[in-house]
């Protein structure tokens, strides 16, 4: 029997980014150019009319300075983690 993981939950992520650029205090400006990604691609995802690629998120993740799995923790907040369980051990 085949058990699929719940949906990622690309709300938080979204959301994530924006309590990151906010605590920073960026403006979309500010993060396009530390990113080297268009203001209207940032915009596009915090309005979570896209989820962009994972290059984006790569550069997103440099120029928040944030770890790429502390950035993506988001997507399963809330989700019993990936990993063994006792009938897996």
């Amino acid at each position: 029997m085949t058990i699929f993981p719940p949906d990622p939950d690309f709300e938080a992520l979204r959301l994530e980014l924006a309590r990151l650029r906010a605590a920073r205090g960026w403006t979309y400006d500010e993060l396009a150019a530390r990113s080297g990604l268009a203001r209207r691609t940032l915009i596009e995802i915090e309005q979570g009319r896209t989820i962009g690629t994972l290059k984006t998120w790569h550069a997103l993740a440099h120029a928040l300075n944030t770890p790429l799995d502390e950035l993506f923790g988001a997507v399963c907040e809330g989700h019993e983690p990936p990993g063994p369980t006792g009938a897996d051990r």
